[in-house]
């Protein structure tokens, strides 16, 4: 661990696959049964975890590239993305768990009235019965999923709606993430973040795309953090 220090950080945003939750079973469920249902082999649970990053359909995309399909037409990925979303409806619950420490260490945060947000690449219908299903939900006053905006990580511009609503400047939003994706993002807003290396990072080190901090563990945030708290009033 460093004794560096963040100072002036007035909101946090977290990824979600990889960074707060393990979903790596729920998505190579869904992901095998539908390459299962259009004939193809299944791709497992190794690849998923290296391919997962860049939204469902290119989660689907690479699966069906692993399968042979080099031309991947959009009636197929229609299709496979039909089958997914009829499958993760369940697995995302199911097949999903928190990395160690997250639930603790989320709760110390919100105990510095500090808001929280969630931006992730992830289809916006199954982010509230995972986080339910997790018993996080009460943490986060921001969500933007996939689905909530028109450019998705590594565009910076969910990162640019996060400061927008939580009243912040770039200085003051960290971002914490597992893939280059989530570190690309922050540093095209200029915001500080950081790099975690337990989640999935198509099987490169996190530290390669040169985060302010890597960190092994979740409950490390507190380590670095010199938190100001947000007022009541500067909230609204």
């Amino acid at each position: 661990m460093t004794d560096k220090k963040l100072k002036g950080i007035r909101a946090i945003a977290f990824d979600l696959d990889g960074t707060l939750t393990d979903s790596a079973v729920g998505l190579t469920e869904a992901t095998d049964y539908a390459l299962k249902a259009k004939g193809f082999p299944p791709a497992g649970k190794h690849n998923v975890t290296i391919w997962v990053g860049n939204g469902v359909d290119m989660l689907l995309t690479r699966a069906l590239h692993n399968a042979g399909i080099e031309n991947v037409t959009d009636t197929l990925l229609k299709e496979m993305r039909d089958l997914f979303d009829e499958h993760y409806a369940t697995s995302v619950k199911t097949g999903s768990d928190l990395f160690p420490h997250v639930k603790e260490t989320l709760e110390v945060l919100a105990s510095h009235n500090i808001p929280l947000g969630i931006v992730t690449n992830k289809p916006t219908p199954f982010i509230a019965p995972l986080l339910q299903q997790l018993e996080i939900e009460k943490y986060f006053s921001l969500v933007l999923g996939g689905d909530d905006v028109k450019e998705k990580k590594p565009h910076p511009a969910p990162l640019y709606l996060t400061m927008g609503t939580f009243g912040v400047k770039k200085e003051e939003l960290l971002f914490v993430g597992d893939s280059r994706n989530d570190i690309i993002a922050a540093q095209a807003a200029e915001c500080p973040c950081v790099g975690l290396t337990y989640g999935y990072n198509y099987g490169v080190s996190i530290a390669d795309s040169k985060p302010d901090f890597t960190l092994d563990n979740f409950a490390d945030l507190l380590s670095i953090l010199d938190i100001t708290p947000m007022t009541t009033v500067e909230q609204n």
